[in-house]
C-alpha cells in the first residue's frame, strides 16, 4: 500500500474525482503541451453525467487557463472506459492536434494516466490486509499508530498535523458562514443554525448529537461550495472524520498528539479499503465514500479511546457493515442532498460503532477485511444508476416531483 500522504489531501471541493482529479490530470498535460494554442477535454460516464453540478468543467477550464479550452460531455461513449469517472485531453497547435492523454479518475484526488502507471506512488506497506497488520503488530508488541510511524518515518507526524489544521480551519470556516449554497437547490447553510441551537436543560446526548451534526455540516457545507477541505477519504465524505475527533478532542480534552495518531490508524483503514477495492462512489457508490469515512472515523475514535487493536477492527467493521449497498444519488450532480447530512450521520454513527466495540469486540464474526471485499462486490454489483449518476434514488424521484 502506498503512503498516507497520497490518503489526505487538502484541496477545494466539491468533489475529489470530479475536481480535483480532472484538474491535477489537466495541469500535467498542461505541462507537456506548452505550445499548445488549444485544448479540448471529453469527458465521460460519470463525469459526464454530474459533471455540471460538481464543477469538472470549472475545474479543467481553471486549470488550462489562459489557453482556449471545450469541455465535450459524453455520457455513453462507444468504448469501454477505464473506470466510471474518465476524460480524454487533446492538446492543438495551428488548428492540428499534436497530443493526446487518456484519464481515469479513481477517487480521493487520485489519477491512473492509460499507459502511464509511473505516475502512481510507491508502496511504503508491505502488509495489505488488516488481518496482515493485525498479526505484525501483535508480533511486535506495538499499536497500529506505531505501526505507520514505522513504515511512514516521524515524518508522518508533521504531515498529519497539517491535515488536522486544515480539518479544524474547514470547520471553524463553515460554523462562520450562512446563506444559500449554489446550484439552485437552494439549500441553506445550516451548520451555524445547528451550532448555537443549545439550550441551558439540553442533555448531553442531544448535545452530542448537535454538535457533531453542526461539525460536519460545517465541513461539507464548504465543500459544497467549493471551499478548502480534506479528503477523508474524498471530498464528498470529508465532515466525517474532522466532525468525530473534533467533538471528541473537545470532550475529552486530549492533545493534538493524540489526535494525530488516531488519525493515523484511520488513515490506515482508509489506505485499506483504497488498496483493496475502491473509494470511488462512481464505482462503488456512496458506501465507498461515507461508508469509508465512517469506517476510519470509528477506528481513529477507537485507537483515541486506547482499545486495543482487535476492537479497532471491530469498531471499522461495524461502521462499514452498516452501510453496505448505500447508494450515490446526488440531487442534480450537485454534492448537497443527501450528501451534507449523510456525513452528520455518519459521524455519529461511527461514535456508535466506538460504543459497540467497547463491548463486543470478543464476539464478532466478520473481520474487517471481508467486509471491505464485500463492499467492493455490492458496489461492481449495483446498478449504474447509483453509483454517481444522478439517473436513479432521490436524484430521479426529486426532479420527477418537482
Amino acid at each position: 500500500m502506498r503512503s498516507l500522504t497520497e490518503l489526505f489531501k487538502i484541496g477545494s471541493g466539491p468533489s475529489s474525482s470530479h475536481t480535483m482529479g480532472p484538474e491535477k490530470a489537466a495541469g500535467i498535460f498542461k505541462a507537456e503541451n506548452e505550445d499548445a494554442d488549444q485544448f479540448k477535454a471529453r469527458i465521460y460516464g460519470s463525469l459526464a453525467k454530474t459533471g455540471k453540478g460538481h464543477m469538472t468543467d470549472k475545474a479543467i477550464i481553471r486549470a488550462l487557463y489562459p489557453v482556449r479550452t471545450e469541455v465535450q460531455f459524453v455520457p455513453q461513449p462507444d468504448f469501454d472506459l477505464l473506470h466510471p469517472n474518465t476524460m480524454d485531453l487533446f492538446a492543438y497547435k495551428d488548428g492540428q492536434q499534436t497530443a493526446s492523454m487518456r484519464v481515469a479518475s479513481i477517487g480521493g484526488g487520485e489519477i491512473v494516466i492509460d499507459g502511464r502507471e509511473e505516475t502512481r506512488g510507491p508502496d511504503v506497506y508491505p502488509e495489505n490486509s488488516f488481518a496482515e497488520i493485525s498479526a505484525y503488530c501483535k508480533a511486535n508488541h506495538i499499536r497500529l499508530s506505531d505501526y505507520v510511524e514505522q513504515r511512514e518515518s516521524l515524518q508522518i507526524w508533521e504531515f498529519l498535523q497539517g491535515i488536522w489544521e486544515a480539518m479544524k480551519r474547514s470547520i471553524d470556516e463553515g460554523l462562520s458562514v450562512t446563506g444559500i449554497l449554489e446550484g439552485g437547490l437552494n439549500v441553506e447553510r445550516k451548520a451555524k443554525y445547528l451550532y448555537h441551537q443549545g439550550t441551558v436543560d439540553e442533555s448531553p446526548e442531544t448535545r452530542e448529537n448537535r454538535i457533531v451534526s453542526a461539525y460536519a455540516f460545517a465541513v461539507n457545507e464548504q465543500n459544497a461550495a467549493a471551499g478548502t477541505v480534506v479528503t477523508a477519504p474524498t471530498c464528498g465524505a470529508c465532515g466525517v472524520v474532522p466532525a468525530s475527533l473534533r467533538y471528541m478532542q473537545e470532550k475529552l480534552q486530549v492533545p493534538d498528539e493524540q489526535i494525530l495518531r488516531a488519525l493515523a490508524v484511520g488513515g490506515l483503514i482508509g489506505n485499506l479499503v483504497k488498496h483493496n477495492a475502491s473509494i470511488s462512489g462512481a464505482q462503488c457508490g456512496c458506501q465507498a465514500e461515507v461508508g469509508t469515512a465512517c469506517s476510519m472515523a470509528a477506528a481513529a475514535l477507537a485507537e483515541l479511546s486506547g482499545m486495543e487493536i482487535d476492537q479497532i477492527e471491530y469498531a471499522a467493521e461495524v461502521a462499514m457493515e452498516h452501510h453496505l449497498g448505500l447508494t450515490c444519488d446526488p440531487i442534480n450532480g450537485l454534492v448537497q442532498i443527501p450528501c451534507i447530512e449523510r456525513n452528520a450521520v455518519g459521524a455519529m454513527r461511527a461514535i456508535h460503532a466506538l460504543s459497540l466495540a467497547k463491548f463486543l469486540s470478543g464476539t464478532r464474526k466478520i473481520s474487517f477485511d471481508l467486509v471491505v471485499q464485500t463492499m467492493y462486490q455490492t458496489g461492481l454489483d449495483m446498478n449504474s444508476r447509483y453509483r454517481e449518476t444522478s439517473e436513479g434514488g432521490l436524484a430521479k424521484f426529486y426532479n420527477m416531483g418537482s
